[in-house]
């Protein structure tokens, strides 16, 4: 088993996820976003970022507005949508209930090593 790969796929696979629980506090633009990953230990790149937000907002789970910047171009801020509201609201009871499910599993092994 090729541990790294595994892990990389367990991060790919919450990636949206958080994203939206990032933007559950209101508008953020890719920056920020990229940086309160990084604060959460949970590393981003923008290249896989922006291909994300695109995703999420074409299912109706974003919006955004442009903002012109005093210090560069234009910044894209994303926020949610109603729809992304309740989709985060699922993923959260969702994520619970795997994570007690996954936490049920692996409590007996780490207790015998």
């Amino acid at each position: 088993m090729n541990i790294e790969n595994t892990k990389a796929q367990m991060r790919k696979g919450v990636l949206e996820f958080c994203i939206l629980s990032v933007l559950s506090d209101g508008e953020h633009y890719p920056t920020e976003i990229i940086e309160k990953m990084k604060e959460a230990k949970l590393l981003i790149v923008e290249g896989t970022l922006y291909p994300l937000l695109t995703r999420l907002k074409n299912d109706g789970l974003l919006a955004y507005r442009w903002e012109e910047s005093t210090s560069g171009p234009p910044r894209k801020y994303f926020t949610l949508t109603e729809d992304g509201r309740t989709s985060l609201k699922e993923l959260i009871e969702s994520w619970t209930e795997l994570t007690n499910s996954v936490n049920n599993i692996i409590q007996p092994t780490q207790k015998t090593n």
